[in-house]
């Protein structure tokens, strides 16, 4: 333990070190040419080393995995659009797009309305209240996916009937005179991929719930008071006067969380590893690459998912320069 956490301090310190030392001697650089020359190429030697990174270790990949999709399983041949036409005629991959879209559609819906329920609620309380429970809210977006899954396995946990259950869903239905239940098998209408999103929801909602309470701390007060005197009730207020003012925040987190959900690997991959027909494309792709050893398929798969975000970034980046805008 010791070790790691020098390791850490080591790692942290070169870093920052070696960023500060690298800016230092471009700084030095730069100041070598004619104060006009200094003023134009001051930025590019600033920014210069980001794009440098951002190229080598974002845009050579994604251009390098675009190529692969388009090569067979060792990356040796050509086979043209082979890897896309057999994934997508292939009923398991099919299902993995329909369990995928399920929780693209379910989660990021859920955590928005349980996030500003949350919030509004929360600012009714008294100050030290207020705290505490958002506190306590935001407390699981700390704990890392893997961590959340070995928490909620302890959740659906289920031993065979006779033996003590640790399982608290078990634990409850026994008690109750039930019988123990393996909740990530039940597959019938996707309610154990269901029973995953709880897990994504349960750590995103304190994310959600910080983002839109500022939101709503902000939505002048004339408004509300405006609002009451001319005899609208609580509700009408926060759907048609909170709500409408809020919006774009709504929108950002949504966004956000999409983004999050299309990409979803760790909670699947821990809890079932996408069997009992849970598969997403995130753990697909790990499986391919990793269990299968099929770099087109993986690399394939990779590329419809940078096709799908593609327009969700789009409206994003198109959303904020709005924003900016309006102010």
């Amino acid at each position: 333990m010791g070790v790691k956490v020098i390791n850490t301090i080591l790692t942290i310190i070169a870093g920052v070190g070696g960023a500060f030392v690298l800016y230092y001697l471009l700084n030095k650089l730069v100041e070598l040419f004619p104060p006009k020359w200094e003023e134009r190429l001051k930025p590019y030697f600033f920014v210069g080393p980001a794009f440098v990174v951002i190229a080598l270790y974002l845009i050579y990949p994604a251009i390098q995995t675009v190529v692969y999709s388009f090569a067979n399983a060792q990356s040796t041949a050509f086979v043209g659009t082979k890897n896309y036409t057999d994934l997508l005629t292939n009923p398991g991959f099919q299902q993995t797009l329909l369990n995928t879209l399920l929780w693209i559609l379910i989660v990021p819906v859920v955590t928005i309305i349980l996030g500003l329920a949350i919030a509004t609620l929360a600012d009714r309380l008294r100050p030290r209240g207020e705290k505490f429970t958002k506190t306590i809210i935001f407390l699981p977006l700390a704990i890392s996916a893997v961590g959340a899954g070995t928490i909620w396995r302890f959740v659906y946990a289920a031993n065979p009937e006779g033996q003590p259950q640790v399982g608290l869903q078990n634990a409850i239905l026994v008690k109750l005179g039930g019988h123990p239940v393996n909740w990530l098998q039940l597959s019938q209408f996707h309610f154990n991929s269901l029973l995953l999103m709880v897990i994504l929801i349960w750590g995103q909602a304190g994310f959600a719930m910080v983002l839109l309470s500022a939101a709503v701390k902000g939505v002048p007060v004339e408004t509300l008071e405006a609002a009451r005197i001319d005899g609208a009730g609580e509700r009408s207020i926060f759907f048609r006067v909170i709500v409408p003012q809020i919006w774009p925040t709504v929108v950002t987190v949504f966004i956000t969380i999409v983004i999050g959900v299309m990409k979803i690997f760790d909670i699947v991959y821990v809890m079932t590893n996408g069997n009992f027909n849970t598969n997403v494309v995130g753990v697909e792709f790990f499986n391919q690459l990793f269990t299968n050893g099929n770099a087109g398929y993986a690399a394939a798969i990779v590329v419809m998912l940078m096709i799908a975000i593609i327009p969700i970034m789009y409206y994003q980046v198109r959303h904020f320069r709005a924003q900016e805008a309006a102010r």
